[in-house]
């Protein structure tokens, strides 16, 4: 009989194990993909591929029983060397190779020159072969700083009492309402796709106080530009026993700042590969809805065509601004009209008109849809008559408010837009793993 009792130690070596200053001299095992071969006589550079970046390896004819002509891109290696330092290599360090194994050879050759620095391929090529197209150092990256802020998210949240909930995405409404909903029969019954966990996460303050979800979210609308995809992951939270909706914006802010400072320190190397600087997030301005608008309007001579609502045009412009005032990377534009906010926003006490809500955009983009909820059962039903909504399927979420709520508010931040504009990109599918679109399927 035998039995496992963990994890056991591997003999091969990380790259942050070699980095240390006692391997150098030593010889180690490692393995990993075979990224490219230069061939340059009788020295061969062999680069692998490993999780934390990438490794040269020195193969001098005569010194290795695996000879370096037995070696092609995008095999799988084990090989065994010494350790020793080289300024011109990735991180200061080679391998001189003195043995080693193929563990897999590959049975064609790859669809995309993964192994240079930048790919000269279009978008559409690097999506159809997403899995080979990610293999890039440089596309690999992206995708390490994207997970870098899911985990500041996380991170932070969990230091301020938030409790971490997952919901369902299948329902039998919509929590934003409008046409832009995925429909699909549930064992003959009509459900819909999360729009967003906005009923379960309100739901959930009642029993939590502080909740977040880091999940998928699904809109059917028919967009085809470079900012909207049908399916995204959100980063939600919702927070109760607030004082006004600053609470949630502060509590962005936060995060923002927890976020910065965890890439900076973990994340330097996908920084430095992508070139990426990182927002200012220490001081954050806010902007009403309608005094943007006008601030805009009036700086760059543009008339205002819709009172209600911001047009991707006036968000870039918006950015603008506060970048060439207060040289802000960031910045909220609060109290949004009633009429575009859902049923759920708080009024304005002070003018129904606008709502106790927000945007956070950042370079121009909005990134985050937020603000205070209405908290009273009565209240709330009488907002959902005024829209002439029904409360049909709605029963469990009006409950909740039944037997009483604290005062609460919450956002949803889009996880792959505020990638894309942190590392630069103009695609939100570039920062996208598997993006789906309107044409867009697979992989």
């Amino acid at each position: 009989m035998e039995f496992l009792s963990g994890t056991t130690a591997k003999e091969t070596m990380e790259l942050h194990d070699l980095m240390a200053e006692e391997c150098i001299g030593k010889t180690v095992r490692v393995n990993g993909a075979v990224h490219s071969v230069r061939d340059m006589g009788e020295v061969s550079f062999v680069v692998l591929r490993k999780r934390e970046g990438l490794l040269q390896c020195v193969f001098e004819e005569g010194t290795s029983v695996l000879s370096a002509k037995e070696i092609r891109e995008a095999q799988t290696v084990e090989l065994t060397g010494t350790v020793e330092k080289d300024e011109r290599a990735p991180h200061g360090i080679e391998l001189r190779v003195t043995g080693g194994e193929i563990l897999t050879t590959p049975y064609a050759p790859l669809p995309l020159p993964v192994g240079k620095w930048k790919m000269s391929t279009s978008l559409e090529a690097k999506l159809d072969s997403r899995s080979i197209s990610l293999r890039n150092i440089r596309e690999r990256a992206k995708f390490r700083i994207q997970e870098g802020i899911v985990r500041g998210f996380r991170d932070f949240l969990y230091s301020q009492q938030f409790t971490e909930i997952h919901t369902p995405k299948i329902g039998a409404k919509g929590a934003e309402g409008g046409s832009n909903i995925f429909r699909l029969e549930y064992f003959h019954h009509p459900a819909v796709l999360a729009q967003s966990p906005q009923f379960y996460k309100q739901m959930m303050v009642g029993v939590f106080d502080r909740v977040f979800e880091t999940a998928p979210v699904f809109r059917a609308e028919k967009h085809n530009t470079k900012r909207h995809l049908n399916e995204y992951t959100s980063l939600d939270f919702e927070m109760g026993y607030i004082d006004s909706f600053h609470d949630i914006m502060e509590m962005e802010t936060g995060f923002l700042q927890y976020t910065m400072r965890l890439l900076e320190k973990e994340y330097a190397d996908e920084l430095k590969i992508l070139g990426v600087t990182l927002p200012d997030t220490e001081r954050i301005p806010m902007v009403r809805f309608d005094t943007a608008k006008q601030l805009v309007s009036e700086k760059y001579n543009r008339k205002i065509k819709n009172p209600y609502d911001l047009e991707p045009e006036e968000e870039t412009l918006i950015g603008q601004y506060f970048k060439e005032e207060y040289n802000a990377d960031f910045v909220f534009v609060t109290h949004y009209p009633s009429k575009k906010r859902p049923f759920y926003a708080m009024d304005d006490p002070a003018d129904p008109k606008f709502t106790l809500s927000f945007d956070l955009l950042f370079h121009g983009l909005e990134i985050t849809t937020g603000g205070q909820r209405i908290h009273d059962y009565q209240e709330l039903r009488r907002k959902i008559a005024a829209r002439g909504m029904s409360e049909e399927g709605m029963d469990q979420y009006l409950d909740t408010f039944k037997y009483g709520m604290p005062p609460h508010g919450g956002l949803g931040i889009g996880l792959e837009r505020l990638t894309m504009k942190l590392v630069r990109e103009d695609n939100v599918r570039e920062t996208t793993l598997f993006p789906r679109d309107l044409s867009r399927l697979e992989p």
